[in-house]
C-alpha cells in the first residue's frame, strides 16, 4: 500500500513585506533581491502562532478530503519554530482540531520537513500501522532571522501547508530517497537555549538563523539534482516523463539550476517563492495546495517532490497523483 494524498490545504498570514518595504528599513533594493532570489514579498506572522497557522492548513486540508478530524489516527507536524517546546505543535494542532484518536509526532528536518514527514507517513501505511495521517509542514521563520542582516531576512517568510494520505494500492508515494550530512550541519544554524545549570552558565552564541549562502547554494544545486537522478533511474523514468516537479522553494536560481541540469521543460517547475518567499519545511505543502487547487494536478500525473536544507538534509519523494 502507498500513501495517496486525497487533501490538502494552507494558510499565509495577512501581513506581506514587499522587497519595496525592506528597503526602507535597510540598505537593499527590490532589483537586488529578485536578482539574486527571486523573491519579491513574503508573508510574515503578526497574531498568528505557528500551531495556529498549522491548524488552520490542517482544517482545510480535512475539508478537501472530506475527512473529521475524529477520523485521524496520526499527525506528523515538521518544523523548526514551534510556539513551545512542550507541548510540541503537532500536540497542540491535534487539540485545535479535535484529532482524539490520532497519536501526534513532531519533526526537524529544517527545509526538507514536509518531505520527511510525507515519507514517514508512507512507511506507516507501507507498515500497515495506520491508513488515516495528517502531514503539515509550517514555519514561524520571521522570529528566527535577525531584521539587521540583509543576508538572511531578505529570504523567508511564514505559513503552512498540510496534506491528508490515506492507503492506496496503484497511486501514492510509489518510491522515495533521503539523505543527510551532519558533517556539514554549520552551514544553516540556529542555535537552541545553551547550558544553564548551577554548575555552568553559557553565552548563547547564535540567536539567530546564521547562513554559508554560498556552500548552501552550491549544496542544493549539486544534492537536489542527485537525488532526481537516482529516483528517476531506479523506475526507468526519463526527466521528461514526469508531469510536475514540486521543489523547496528556496531560491529562483537553485530551481533554475536543477532545470538546466535535469534538461527538463521549465513549465513543469511552477514557483510560489516569488510570492511567499523560503518558508523552510512549509513551502512544499504550500506549493503543492496552490497547484491542487488551481487544478493544475490531474489524476494518474507523475509527480516529483523534493526537499534541501538545514541538518544538511536532502530528499525527494516520486509519486502518481
Amino acid at each position: 500500500m502507498n500513501a495517496h494524498i486525497i487533501g490538502t490545504g494552507s494558510f499565509l498570514p495577512e501581513k506581506v513585506i514587499t522587497n519595496f518595504d525592506l528597503a526602507e528599513r535597510m540598505e537593499t533594493s527590490d532589483e537586488w533581491i529578485v536578482s539574486r532570489t527571486g523573491i519579491r514579498q513574503r508573508h510574515i506572522a503578526v497574531e498568528e502562532s505557528t500551531a495556529g497557522m498549522a491548524a488552520e492548513a490542517a482544517q482545510r486540508a480535512l475539508t478537501d478530503a472530506g475527512m473529521q478530524a475524529g477520523e485521524l489516527e496520526m499527525i506528523l507536524l515538521a518544523t523548526v519554530s514551534p510556539d513551545h517546546i512542550v507541548p510540541s505543535a503537532a500536540c497542540e494542532v491535534q487539540a485545535m482540531l479535535g484529532a482524539v484518536n490520532a497519536v501526534a509526532i513532531e519533526l526537524n528536518a529544517a527545509c526538507s520537513g514536509f518531505v520527511f514527514a510525507l515519507n514517514t507517513a508512507q512507511a506507516y501505511i507501507r507498515a500497515g500501522i495506520y491508513t488515516k495521517i495528517l502531514v503539515v509542514g509550517v514555519e514561524t521563520l520571521s522570529k528566527l532571522v535577525d531584521w539587521t542582516d540583509r543576508s538572511t531576512c531578505i529570504l523567508f517568510g511564514d505559513g503552512a501547508g498540510a496534506a491528508v494520505v490515506t492507503a492506496s494500492e496503484n497511486r501514492g508515494i510509489m518510491d522515495f530517497i533521503q539523505f543527510s550530512d551532519g558533517a556539514k550541519g554549520e552551514a544553516l544554524l540556529c542555535d537552541a537555549r545553551p547550558l544553564h545549570n548551577l554548575f555552568v552558565r553559557q553565552e548563547l552564541k547564535q540567536e539567530y538563523v546564521k547562513m554559508d549562502g554560498q556552500e548552501v547554494f552550491k549544496f542544493a544545486v549539486r544534492r537536489v539534482s542527485e537525488s532526481i537522478d537516482q529516483l528517476l533511474e531506479r523506475n526507468g523514468l526519463s526527466s521528461g516523463e514526469i508531469d510536475c516537479y514540486i521543489l523547496h522553494q528556496a531560491n529562483a536560481r537553485i530551481i533554475a539550476s536543477v532545470i538546466k541540469h535535469l534538461k527538463a521543460d521549465a513549465d513543469k517547475f511552477p514557483t510560489n517563492v516569488e510570492r511567499c518567499g523560503n518558508t523552510s519545511g512549509a513551502s512544499v505543502p504550500l506549493l503543492l495546495d496552490e497547484l491542487n487547487r488551481a487544478g493544475h494536478l490531474k489524476e494518474g500525473d507523475r509527480v516529483i517532490m523534493s526537499g534541501f536544507g538545514g541538518g544538511l538534509t536532502w530528499g525527494s519523494i516520486y509519486m502518481v497523483w
